[in-house]
């Protein structure tokens, strides 16, 4: 089938097009000497000293990637990424009628569609300064929506798919089917025990090191995605 070509292909540009943008950003922030006396010399606010953000929280993915030369690299990353994310979900709504020989919008597809949108809105307005605070909780809302709307895609999608396991078994792998469930289900769970620390003012390390990996967890599903499927000729 055409979609499952079109899906496998799409997960590993939906995985590695971001995860290299953010990494790419986060090195360019701590090696912002190498740039020095050129067109693109590093703004002094995405300048930071050698750290392991995932694992110290040190700076956030918004400071390595918001200012002037990394935006060059992550608006157009996350547009791309964006776009990627509205032909994935509609692939897999496609897929998932011609399995149940039906020709509806599944939950999933609008969901998905919608976290691409507001992924796209916060590229816009990442580096963009307003100092209003309505502004900035503008930018809050829109990533966490953002958040949301991917987990409730993934999380419906998932479900289809569980649903249609006997007819699709050929096609796919059961255990990495299984590992997708266990990611979605550990991404909320997580986002649960993490929302009163969230909320609260200080904690800023723990914040930033669950915002690398939290956006880690989330595109691993992509990846996931790319082996759930079989190689169809």
């Amino acid at each position: 089938m055409k979609e499952i070509t079109q899906i496998r292909k799409l997960s590993l540009w939906i995985f590695f097009i971001p995860l290299i943008a953010i990494n790419l950003c986060l090195l360019i922030s701590q090696n912002y000497w190498l740039l020095e006396n050129t067109f693109f010399t590093v703004d002094m606010i995405g300048r930071s000293n050698f750290s392991i953000p995932y694992l110290d929280g040190s700076l956030s993915i918004s400071r390595a990637s918001r200012t002037f030369p990394q935006y060059l690299i992550f608006k157009p990353s996350m547009f791309l990424t964006a776009l990627l994310l509205y032909f994935y979900w509609r692939n897999n709504n496609n897929l998932v009628n011609n399995f149940n020989s039906s020709n509806m919008i599944y939950k999933f597809k609008i969901f998905g569609i919608l976290s691409a949108i507001f992924l796209a809105i916060h590229s816009i307005f990442l580096g963009i300064k307003f100092d209003i605070q309505i502004y900035k909780l503008f930018r809050r809302v829109v990533l966490v929506l953002f958040i949301i709307f991917e987990l409730i895609a993934q999380g419906y999608l998932v479900f289809h798919l569980y649903k249609l396991k006997n007819k699709i078994e050929k096609f796919i792998s059961k255990k990495v089917l299984f590992l997708k469930f266990l990611l979605v289900t550990l991404l909320v769970i997580v986002a649960i025990l993490s929302l009163p620390t969230l909320i609260t003012k200080g904690n800023t390390h723990f914040k930033h090191m669950l915002e690398w990996n939290y956006f880690v967890g989330v595109i691993l599903f992509y990846l996931l995605s790319r082996f759930f499927w079989r190689r169809t000729t």
